[in-house]
């Protein structure tokens, strides 16, 4: 069986070099990770990754904590999962799924959250001891990742507005916390550069409740109507509303969603909606805690991801 001191002679280089390409290759150049790559698949050279975390006290192993209900039929956490996922796996690091009373049952060198509450940080995530980051913006001073929420729906509403709409109108979700204000924020910044009266509805993230409000509202509307909404699940209930009252899309009734990970997609008519790169999302959210793992837990500070606004047959 090959050793380190076999890849560092074929490689021509030390020991320790070899070490640092595959325990931080962050710290060489290309070059050296690509010949000491080479000389590892030449001589089968397989690290013993169990050894190396014993030695640095490491579980290799990060925990993926959901506190939203996950719906089986919207592969959103799939997307979430498959970034997380495949950025771990380059660094041979396994995930473990876990919730609210399954989050301390194994040891882990870190956790990502998503779906946490204000109530959340101070019970559930204050008392874990091990490094953070938050998938969703957060107020509390923990690293997150998200999109930008302020801009997608700024572009939706814009484009809504584009189309010669007078009555463009907000359907957001009905929680308190800061993506929902920052998509709410978008829709107002763009209303009030053109001097549009501001409309704002308030549900939970449900096409069924969504479709009930947005019957009622548009029973008493004649006149044609624009709603943004701060989900697609939402979208999809508003899009049923206006069918329901024989009310044609986008003709009389133009709709956007927010999310753009399946529900566009299955909807008739297909949705606009503002794209989130779920995915890289993912693997960002990775990435930056297995660099906070690394750096004892220093912050990485946060980072948005542009969002997209994809028109479809629901808004031309």
């Amino acid at each position: 069986m090959a050793t380190l001191s076999d890849v560092a002679k074929k490689a021509n280089v030390s020991k320790m070099t070899v070490s640092r390409v595959i325990n931080h290759p962050e710290t060489v150049t290309d070059e050296l990770k690509k010949l000491v790559h080479s000389a590892m698949k030449e001589l089968n050279y397989i690290p013993n990754y169990a050894a190396r975390a014993l030695v640095q006290n490491r579980t290799q192993v990060v925990k993926l904590l959901i506190l939203e209900e996950m719906d089986t039929t919207e592969p959103y956490y799939m997307n979430l999962l498959t970034g997380i996922s495949r950025e771990l796996d380059r660094h041979h690091y396994a995930l473990q799924l876990v919730t609210r009373k399954s989050l301390n049952i194994g040891q882990c060198d870190g956790i990502i959250a998503t779906g946490l509450r204000r109530p959340d940080f101070e019970g559930l995530i204050k008392e874990f001891e091990k490094p953070v980051v938050v998938f969703g913006q957060n107020e509390m001073g923990y690293d997150f990742i998200d999109v930008h929420n302020e801009k997608g729906t700024f572009m939706a509403t814009r484009h809504l507005m584009g189309l010669g709409i007078q009555n463009v109108v907000f359907f957001g979700i009905d929680l308190d916390e800061p993506f929902e204000r920052s998509r709410e924020k978008g829709y107002i910044k763009a209303m009030t550069e053109k001097m549009g009266q501001i409309k704002i509805y308030h549900v939970e993230n449900s096409s069924k409740k969504s479709e009930n409000c947005a019957r009622k509202m548009l029973t008493s509307k004649d006149e044609r109507t624009a709603i943004v909404c701060a989900s697609d699940r939402i979208a999809i209930g508003v899009i049923r509303a206006a069918q329901s009252l024989g009310k044609r899309i986008p003709e009389d009734v133009a709709v956007t969603g927010f999310d753009g990970v399946f529900l566009d997609r299955i909807s008739s008519p297909r949705l606009t909606t503002v794209r989130q790169p779920v995915v890289e999302m993912g693997e960002a959210c990775a990435k930056t805690l297995l660099k906070k793992i690394n750096e004892a837990g220093d912050s990485q500070g946060n980072q948005f991801f542009e969002p997209e606004l994809i028109v479809r047959e629901s808004s031309l």
